[in-house]
């Protein structure tokens, strides 16, 4: 099977917007989209975690279902919760991952 890995790396310094992460795709229309991430043992269980880079994979296999609709207003919702907060701790702010989800939630309504 042959696999196309699409992303592109912008300069990246946080507390500044995370780069994308990647999809995979493959022959007959298959594709894997992934959130870039780690184990984080750190902070398990502490609803501290960010969820950008999850909602951002599923963003881009929206995208390749061809829900471009869907996919623009959940990934505005995410910049605009990222630029306006409240922002979880490693972008600045103090906000738990459920602040921050449901932030992005009532931002795509």
């Amino acid at each position: 099977m042959n696999m196309t890995i699409h992303t592109h790396i912008p300069p990246y310094t946080p507390p500044s917007i995370p780069p994308p992460p990647p999809i995979h795709t493959g022959d007959g229309g298959l594709a894997l989209a992934e959130a870039v991430h780690g184990t984080a043992p750190d902070i398990a269980g502490k609803n501290v975690a960010n969820p950008t880079a999850l909602l951002l994979s599923g963003v881009m296999m929206l995208r390749h279902l061809g829900l471009n609709e869907h996919a623009k207003r959940i990934e505005q919702a995410v910049y605009d919760t990222i630029s306006k907060g409240p922002r979880t701790r490693d972008l600045g702010g103090t906000a738990t991952r459920t602040d921050f989800t449901k932030a992005i939630i009532e931002r795509v309504r």
